[in-house]
């Protein structure tokens, strides 16, 4: 808990106040790193003031959750069902746990590859992405001196708990145990409802993209933040909901605010971030990366990750574009001068993804795998959450959000062809279709039987055995 104060000027949150020990986090070799990794990748192709890095937005992510920190451990606003599971405020573990909070915010990005996401899925070995980088710089020689200085002496393992949060440490097989309220903190950071990550990128997005769609009331949102216990959700009888652990809710006069920040996540998938030559460009990167890293991969040991950022891929992506001998000239090409591949095929309203699938890979056959690309997917949209009702009874989101019902899964979908192609492919694509998904659903028929027939024949040898 550092005494002095310093101040940082910021788009989005007009301050952002840092304490001494925040300070020296943010002064680290990892995370002066961010100031070189695009927030958004390649974006700025397309929406040209997309040039934000992730180093403001883990400043943001940092100033969300002190707030949420603050509001919901006010004495006068826990609820007496949960309040043992709090520390007292104006307690040593308050402060510790508030100071936790914030640095944990501000690393919680530091595994982030050159580009942040565009690359990550198929450039990582198995069983690695970026949170598990994260975790490992969090525990580096690096980190451990930022710790070893700090005073309190910070545990890089709490750290962790909060910046990746509980399903993420059980996925990567990470040996770290959650309390109930380690589970709040994390909550107040990576959680899928109300985590201060998400509040801020879609703030900061929607601000630089000048898409207006990503705004919503996150002042009244998080004043309204509480830790609720926990509710079924509508239909689901999964036990006694008293056994379940709180977790973080909202006050029935938030729910509308809760509904917008929802809305502005759905509008910004489809307005940004599966805007189709977003989408495609990350394809181009993907495919430059595949070719120019050595063995096709991103390094994972701490030193090496450090030492690559956009401007170094940038740097060499340049070269490669005016030199046809390199390694991933053609893709540098198309995005240095813009000839990236264009869309020959959206989903249409009746179309499934095996649909689109499968019309991609029918493409594919017809004019070549390096003629043709896909990119999109559905992406979930609604959430539940605890609300505190006007009567003080705790009960689903669900229950009272139609806009939370309703709200759809938003299905962007493309298949991309090389810009000498595309009148062809489009129309081929156009004049196939029905054939080409009637065969991919009577291949999918005969599969699923044939599946059905081996196993029941299985079973049969087991009885006759």
């Amino acid at each position: 808990m550092g005494t002095r104060h310093f101040e940082i000027r910021d788009a989005v949150h007009n301050f952002i106040q840092l304490d001494e020990i925040e300070r020296q986090v943010m002064d680290s070799d990892p995370f002066q790193r961010l100031r070189h990794i695009h927030q958004l990748a390649l974006s700025y192709l397309v929406y040209p003031g997309a040039t934000h890095r992730r180093f403001e937005h883990s400043l943001g992510v940092m100033e969300i959750a002190g707030q949420i920190y603050d509001v919901v451990t006010r004495l006068d606003k826990i609820s007496d069902d949960v309040r043992d599971d709090l520390p007292e405020p104006g307690t040593l573990d308050h402060a510790y746990s508030r100071s936790l909070v914030r640095i944990a915010a501000l690393c919680h990005d530091t595994g982030h590859l050159p580009f942040s996401h565009a690359a990550e899925d198929e450039l990582l070995p198995d069983g690695w992405d970026h949170e598990r980088i994260t975790y490992e710089i969090l525990r580096s020689d690096e980190m451990q001196a930022v710790w070893r200085s700090l005073r309190p002496q910070p545990d890089p393992d709490e750290i962790a708990k909060i910046a990746l949060g509980p399903r993420k440490i059980e996925k990567l097989g990470i040996d770290l145990s959650f309390s109930a309220w380690d589970g709040i903190l994390a909550e107040m950071v990576v959680g899928d409802s109300f985590g201060a990550d998400r509040i801020d990128y879609l703030l900061r997005d929607s601000l630089h993209t000048g898409v207006a769609y990503g705004r919503f009331d996150h002042h009244r949102l998080i004043a309204t933040l509480r830790v609720l216990p926990a509710v079924p959700s509508p239909g689901d009888d999964g036990g006694d909901a008293a056994s379940r652990e709180p977790q973080l809710g909202i006050e029935r006069g938030g729910l509308e605010a809760a509904e917008g920040l929802l809305l502005a996540r759905y509008f910004m998938f489809g307005q940004v971030y599966f805007h189709p030559t977003r989408l495609i460009y990350d394809q181009h990167l993907k495919d430059y990366l595949k070719a120019s890293l050595g063995a096709g991969r991103f390094p994972t040991d701490v030193a090496g990750h450090l030492a690559l950022t956009d401007a170094e891929i940038t740097a060499e992506m340049r070269k490669a574009a005016r030199d046809t001998g390199v390694p991933g000239h053609d893709p540098a090409r198309r995005i240095i001068q813009r000839d990236h591949f264009r869309v020959v095929y959206q989903r249409r309203p009746d179309d499934t993804t095996f649909d689109v699938r499968a019309l991609y890979e029918a493409a594919c056959e017809k004019f070549g795998d390096g003629n043709i690309r896909y990119a999109g997917g559905p992406k979930r949209g609604g959430a539940d959450f605890p609300v505190r009702d006007r009567d003080g009874s705790s009960v689903s989101a669900l229950s009272l959000s139609h806009v939370l019902n309703e709200l759809p899964v938003s299905h962007n979908q493309y298949i991309f062809a090389a810009p000498e192609l595309r009148k062809e492919a489009k129309g081929w694509l156009d004049r196939e279709r029905e054939r080409v998904m009637e065969a991919a659903i009577a291949t999918q028929v005969e599969d699923e039987t044939n599946t059905a027939t081996q196993g029941g024949n299985d079973t049969n040898d087991e009885v006759k055995t």
